[in-house]
């Protein structure tokens, strides 16, 4: 499951998605070194040594209001709130005490190379249309049964409607500024992939899989109590139906707040262990092909699994992840493009850290 949840479609580009798969490279997993932006340092070297990570600077107990200027644009508590309210989501659980000053410092690295970018598009003028920004609002809106439901959702994010159309405008800026400088910039040659599938094998290796579709009702993060138990009535409501013998794909389609997946159905493709939530990946592997699961809840809401074919481990041909390859050195092109793009606009603003 690829995109999702209702406020998370105008997340910061530069923040990714809410997944229930806890990444998407070639499978099984490792990055290549095209992908590696910096150079990988032994857990264990002591403060000082060279290459070793730099301690975090203390975050204050308190956040203020402002926590920094980007060529005087304020970077508010409120969108900070919110990022890492994101991250608290995809991660399934709040920041560890002790990684606290690393994690919000991240995000807060984010949120001002998120403020060069659009501060670039604007520069360029690549114009959003205030039509696209009414769109985004719409398909945030389809993630909630109700417009109380969608105001109830907003809320439980920290945000006020013209704050979500706010973010909602910046993030389609954006998203314009780096098509224009980085993903038209990008390419991967096929003898590419196959040098690196022929050099990454054991890669490819894969354990017991499942061929799973589902059908995801979400739930916000800190969603309200009431909240919570209408998705989960709607969930009900929809295994009903699937028992009654409604069509699962059709279901999907016209249900599932995982738009990477409903548009096909609800359909997953082959998974093996370890790349799906726990609760979910426990529930998938324990049906039987044909069968489905009652309602499973995971930090994402409330899925109904069904699995559609079992396979004994292999190694996967190459023809059939391919593609997969391609988009995984395509990523890593776009993530070394990124970054220099923002070293360079951030070379020529200004910025004030605040804490």
């Amino acid at each position: 499951m690829k995109q999702t949840l209702s406020l998370v479609l105008v997340a910061p580009v530069l923040l990714f998605l809410v997944s229930c798969k806890k990444a998407e490279a070639p499978k099984p997993a490792a990055a290549p070194a095209a992908a590696t932006t910096a150079p990988r340092v032994p857990a264990n070297a002591p403060p000082g040594v060279p290459g070793a990570p730099a301690a975090a600077k203390p975050m204050p107990p308190q956040i203020p209001d402002v926590l920094a200027r980007v060529n005087g644009e304020k970077i508010e508590r409120w969108e900070f709130d919110n990022a890492v309210k994101r991250m608290e989501a995809r991660a399934g659980g709040p920041v560890p005490p002790d990684k606290r000053d690393e994690v919000l410092r991240g995000v807060l690295d984010q949120l001002v190379a998120y403020h060069l970018l659009a501060q670039e598009s604007r520069a360029r003028k690549l114009p959003v249309a205030d039509a696209d920004v009414d769109a985004r609002l719409a398909d945030i809106r389809k993630s909630f049964a109700t417009e109380d439901a969608f105001k109830q959702g907003i809320a439980a994010q920290g945000l006020t409607l013209d704050q979500l159309k706010s973010q909602a405008k910046t993030s389609l800026e954006v998203a314009k500024v780096i098509d224009s400088e980085v993903n038209s910039k990008v390419t991967v040659q096929d003898p590419e992939v196959k040098t690196f599938y022929d050099s990454n094998l054991d890669r490819f290796k894969q354990g017991d899989s499942v061929h799973a579709a589902h059908i995801l009702i979400g739930v916000p993060q800190n969603a309200p109590p009431e909240q919570k138990a209408e998705a989960k009535t709607k969930a009900a409501a929809v295994l009903k139906t699937i028992k009654a013998g409604g069509d699962f794909a059709t279901l999907a389609r016209a249900n599932s707040s995982d738009s990477g997946s409903a548009q096909n159905g609800g359909d997953l493709g082959f998974f093996p262990k370890g790349q799906m939530t726990p609760a979910f990946e426990a529930a998938a592997f324990k049906l039987k092909p044909g069968t489905v699961s009652p309602l499973v809840e995971t930090p994402f809401g409330f899925h109904i699994i069904k699995v559609i074919e079992r396979r004994a481990p292999r190694t996967a041909p190459f023809a059939e992840v391919s593609g997969q390859i391609k988009d995984f050195l395509l990523q890593g092109q776009r993530e070394q493009k990124l970054e220099q793009f923002v070293e360079q606009v951030k070379a020529k603003g200004k910025v004030e850290i605040l804490v």
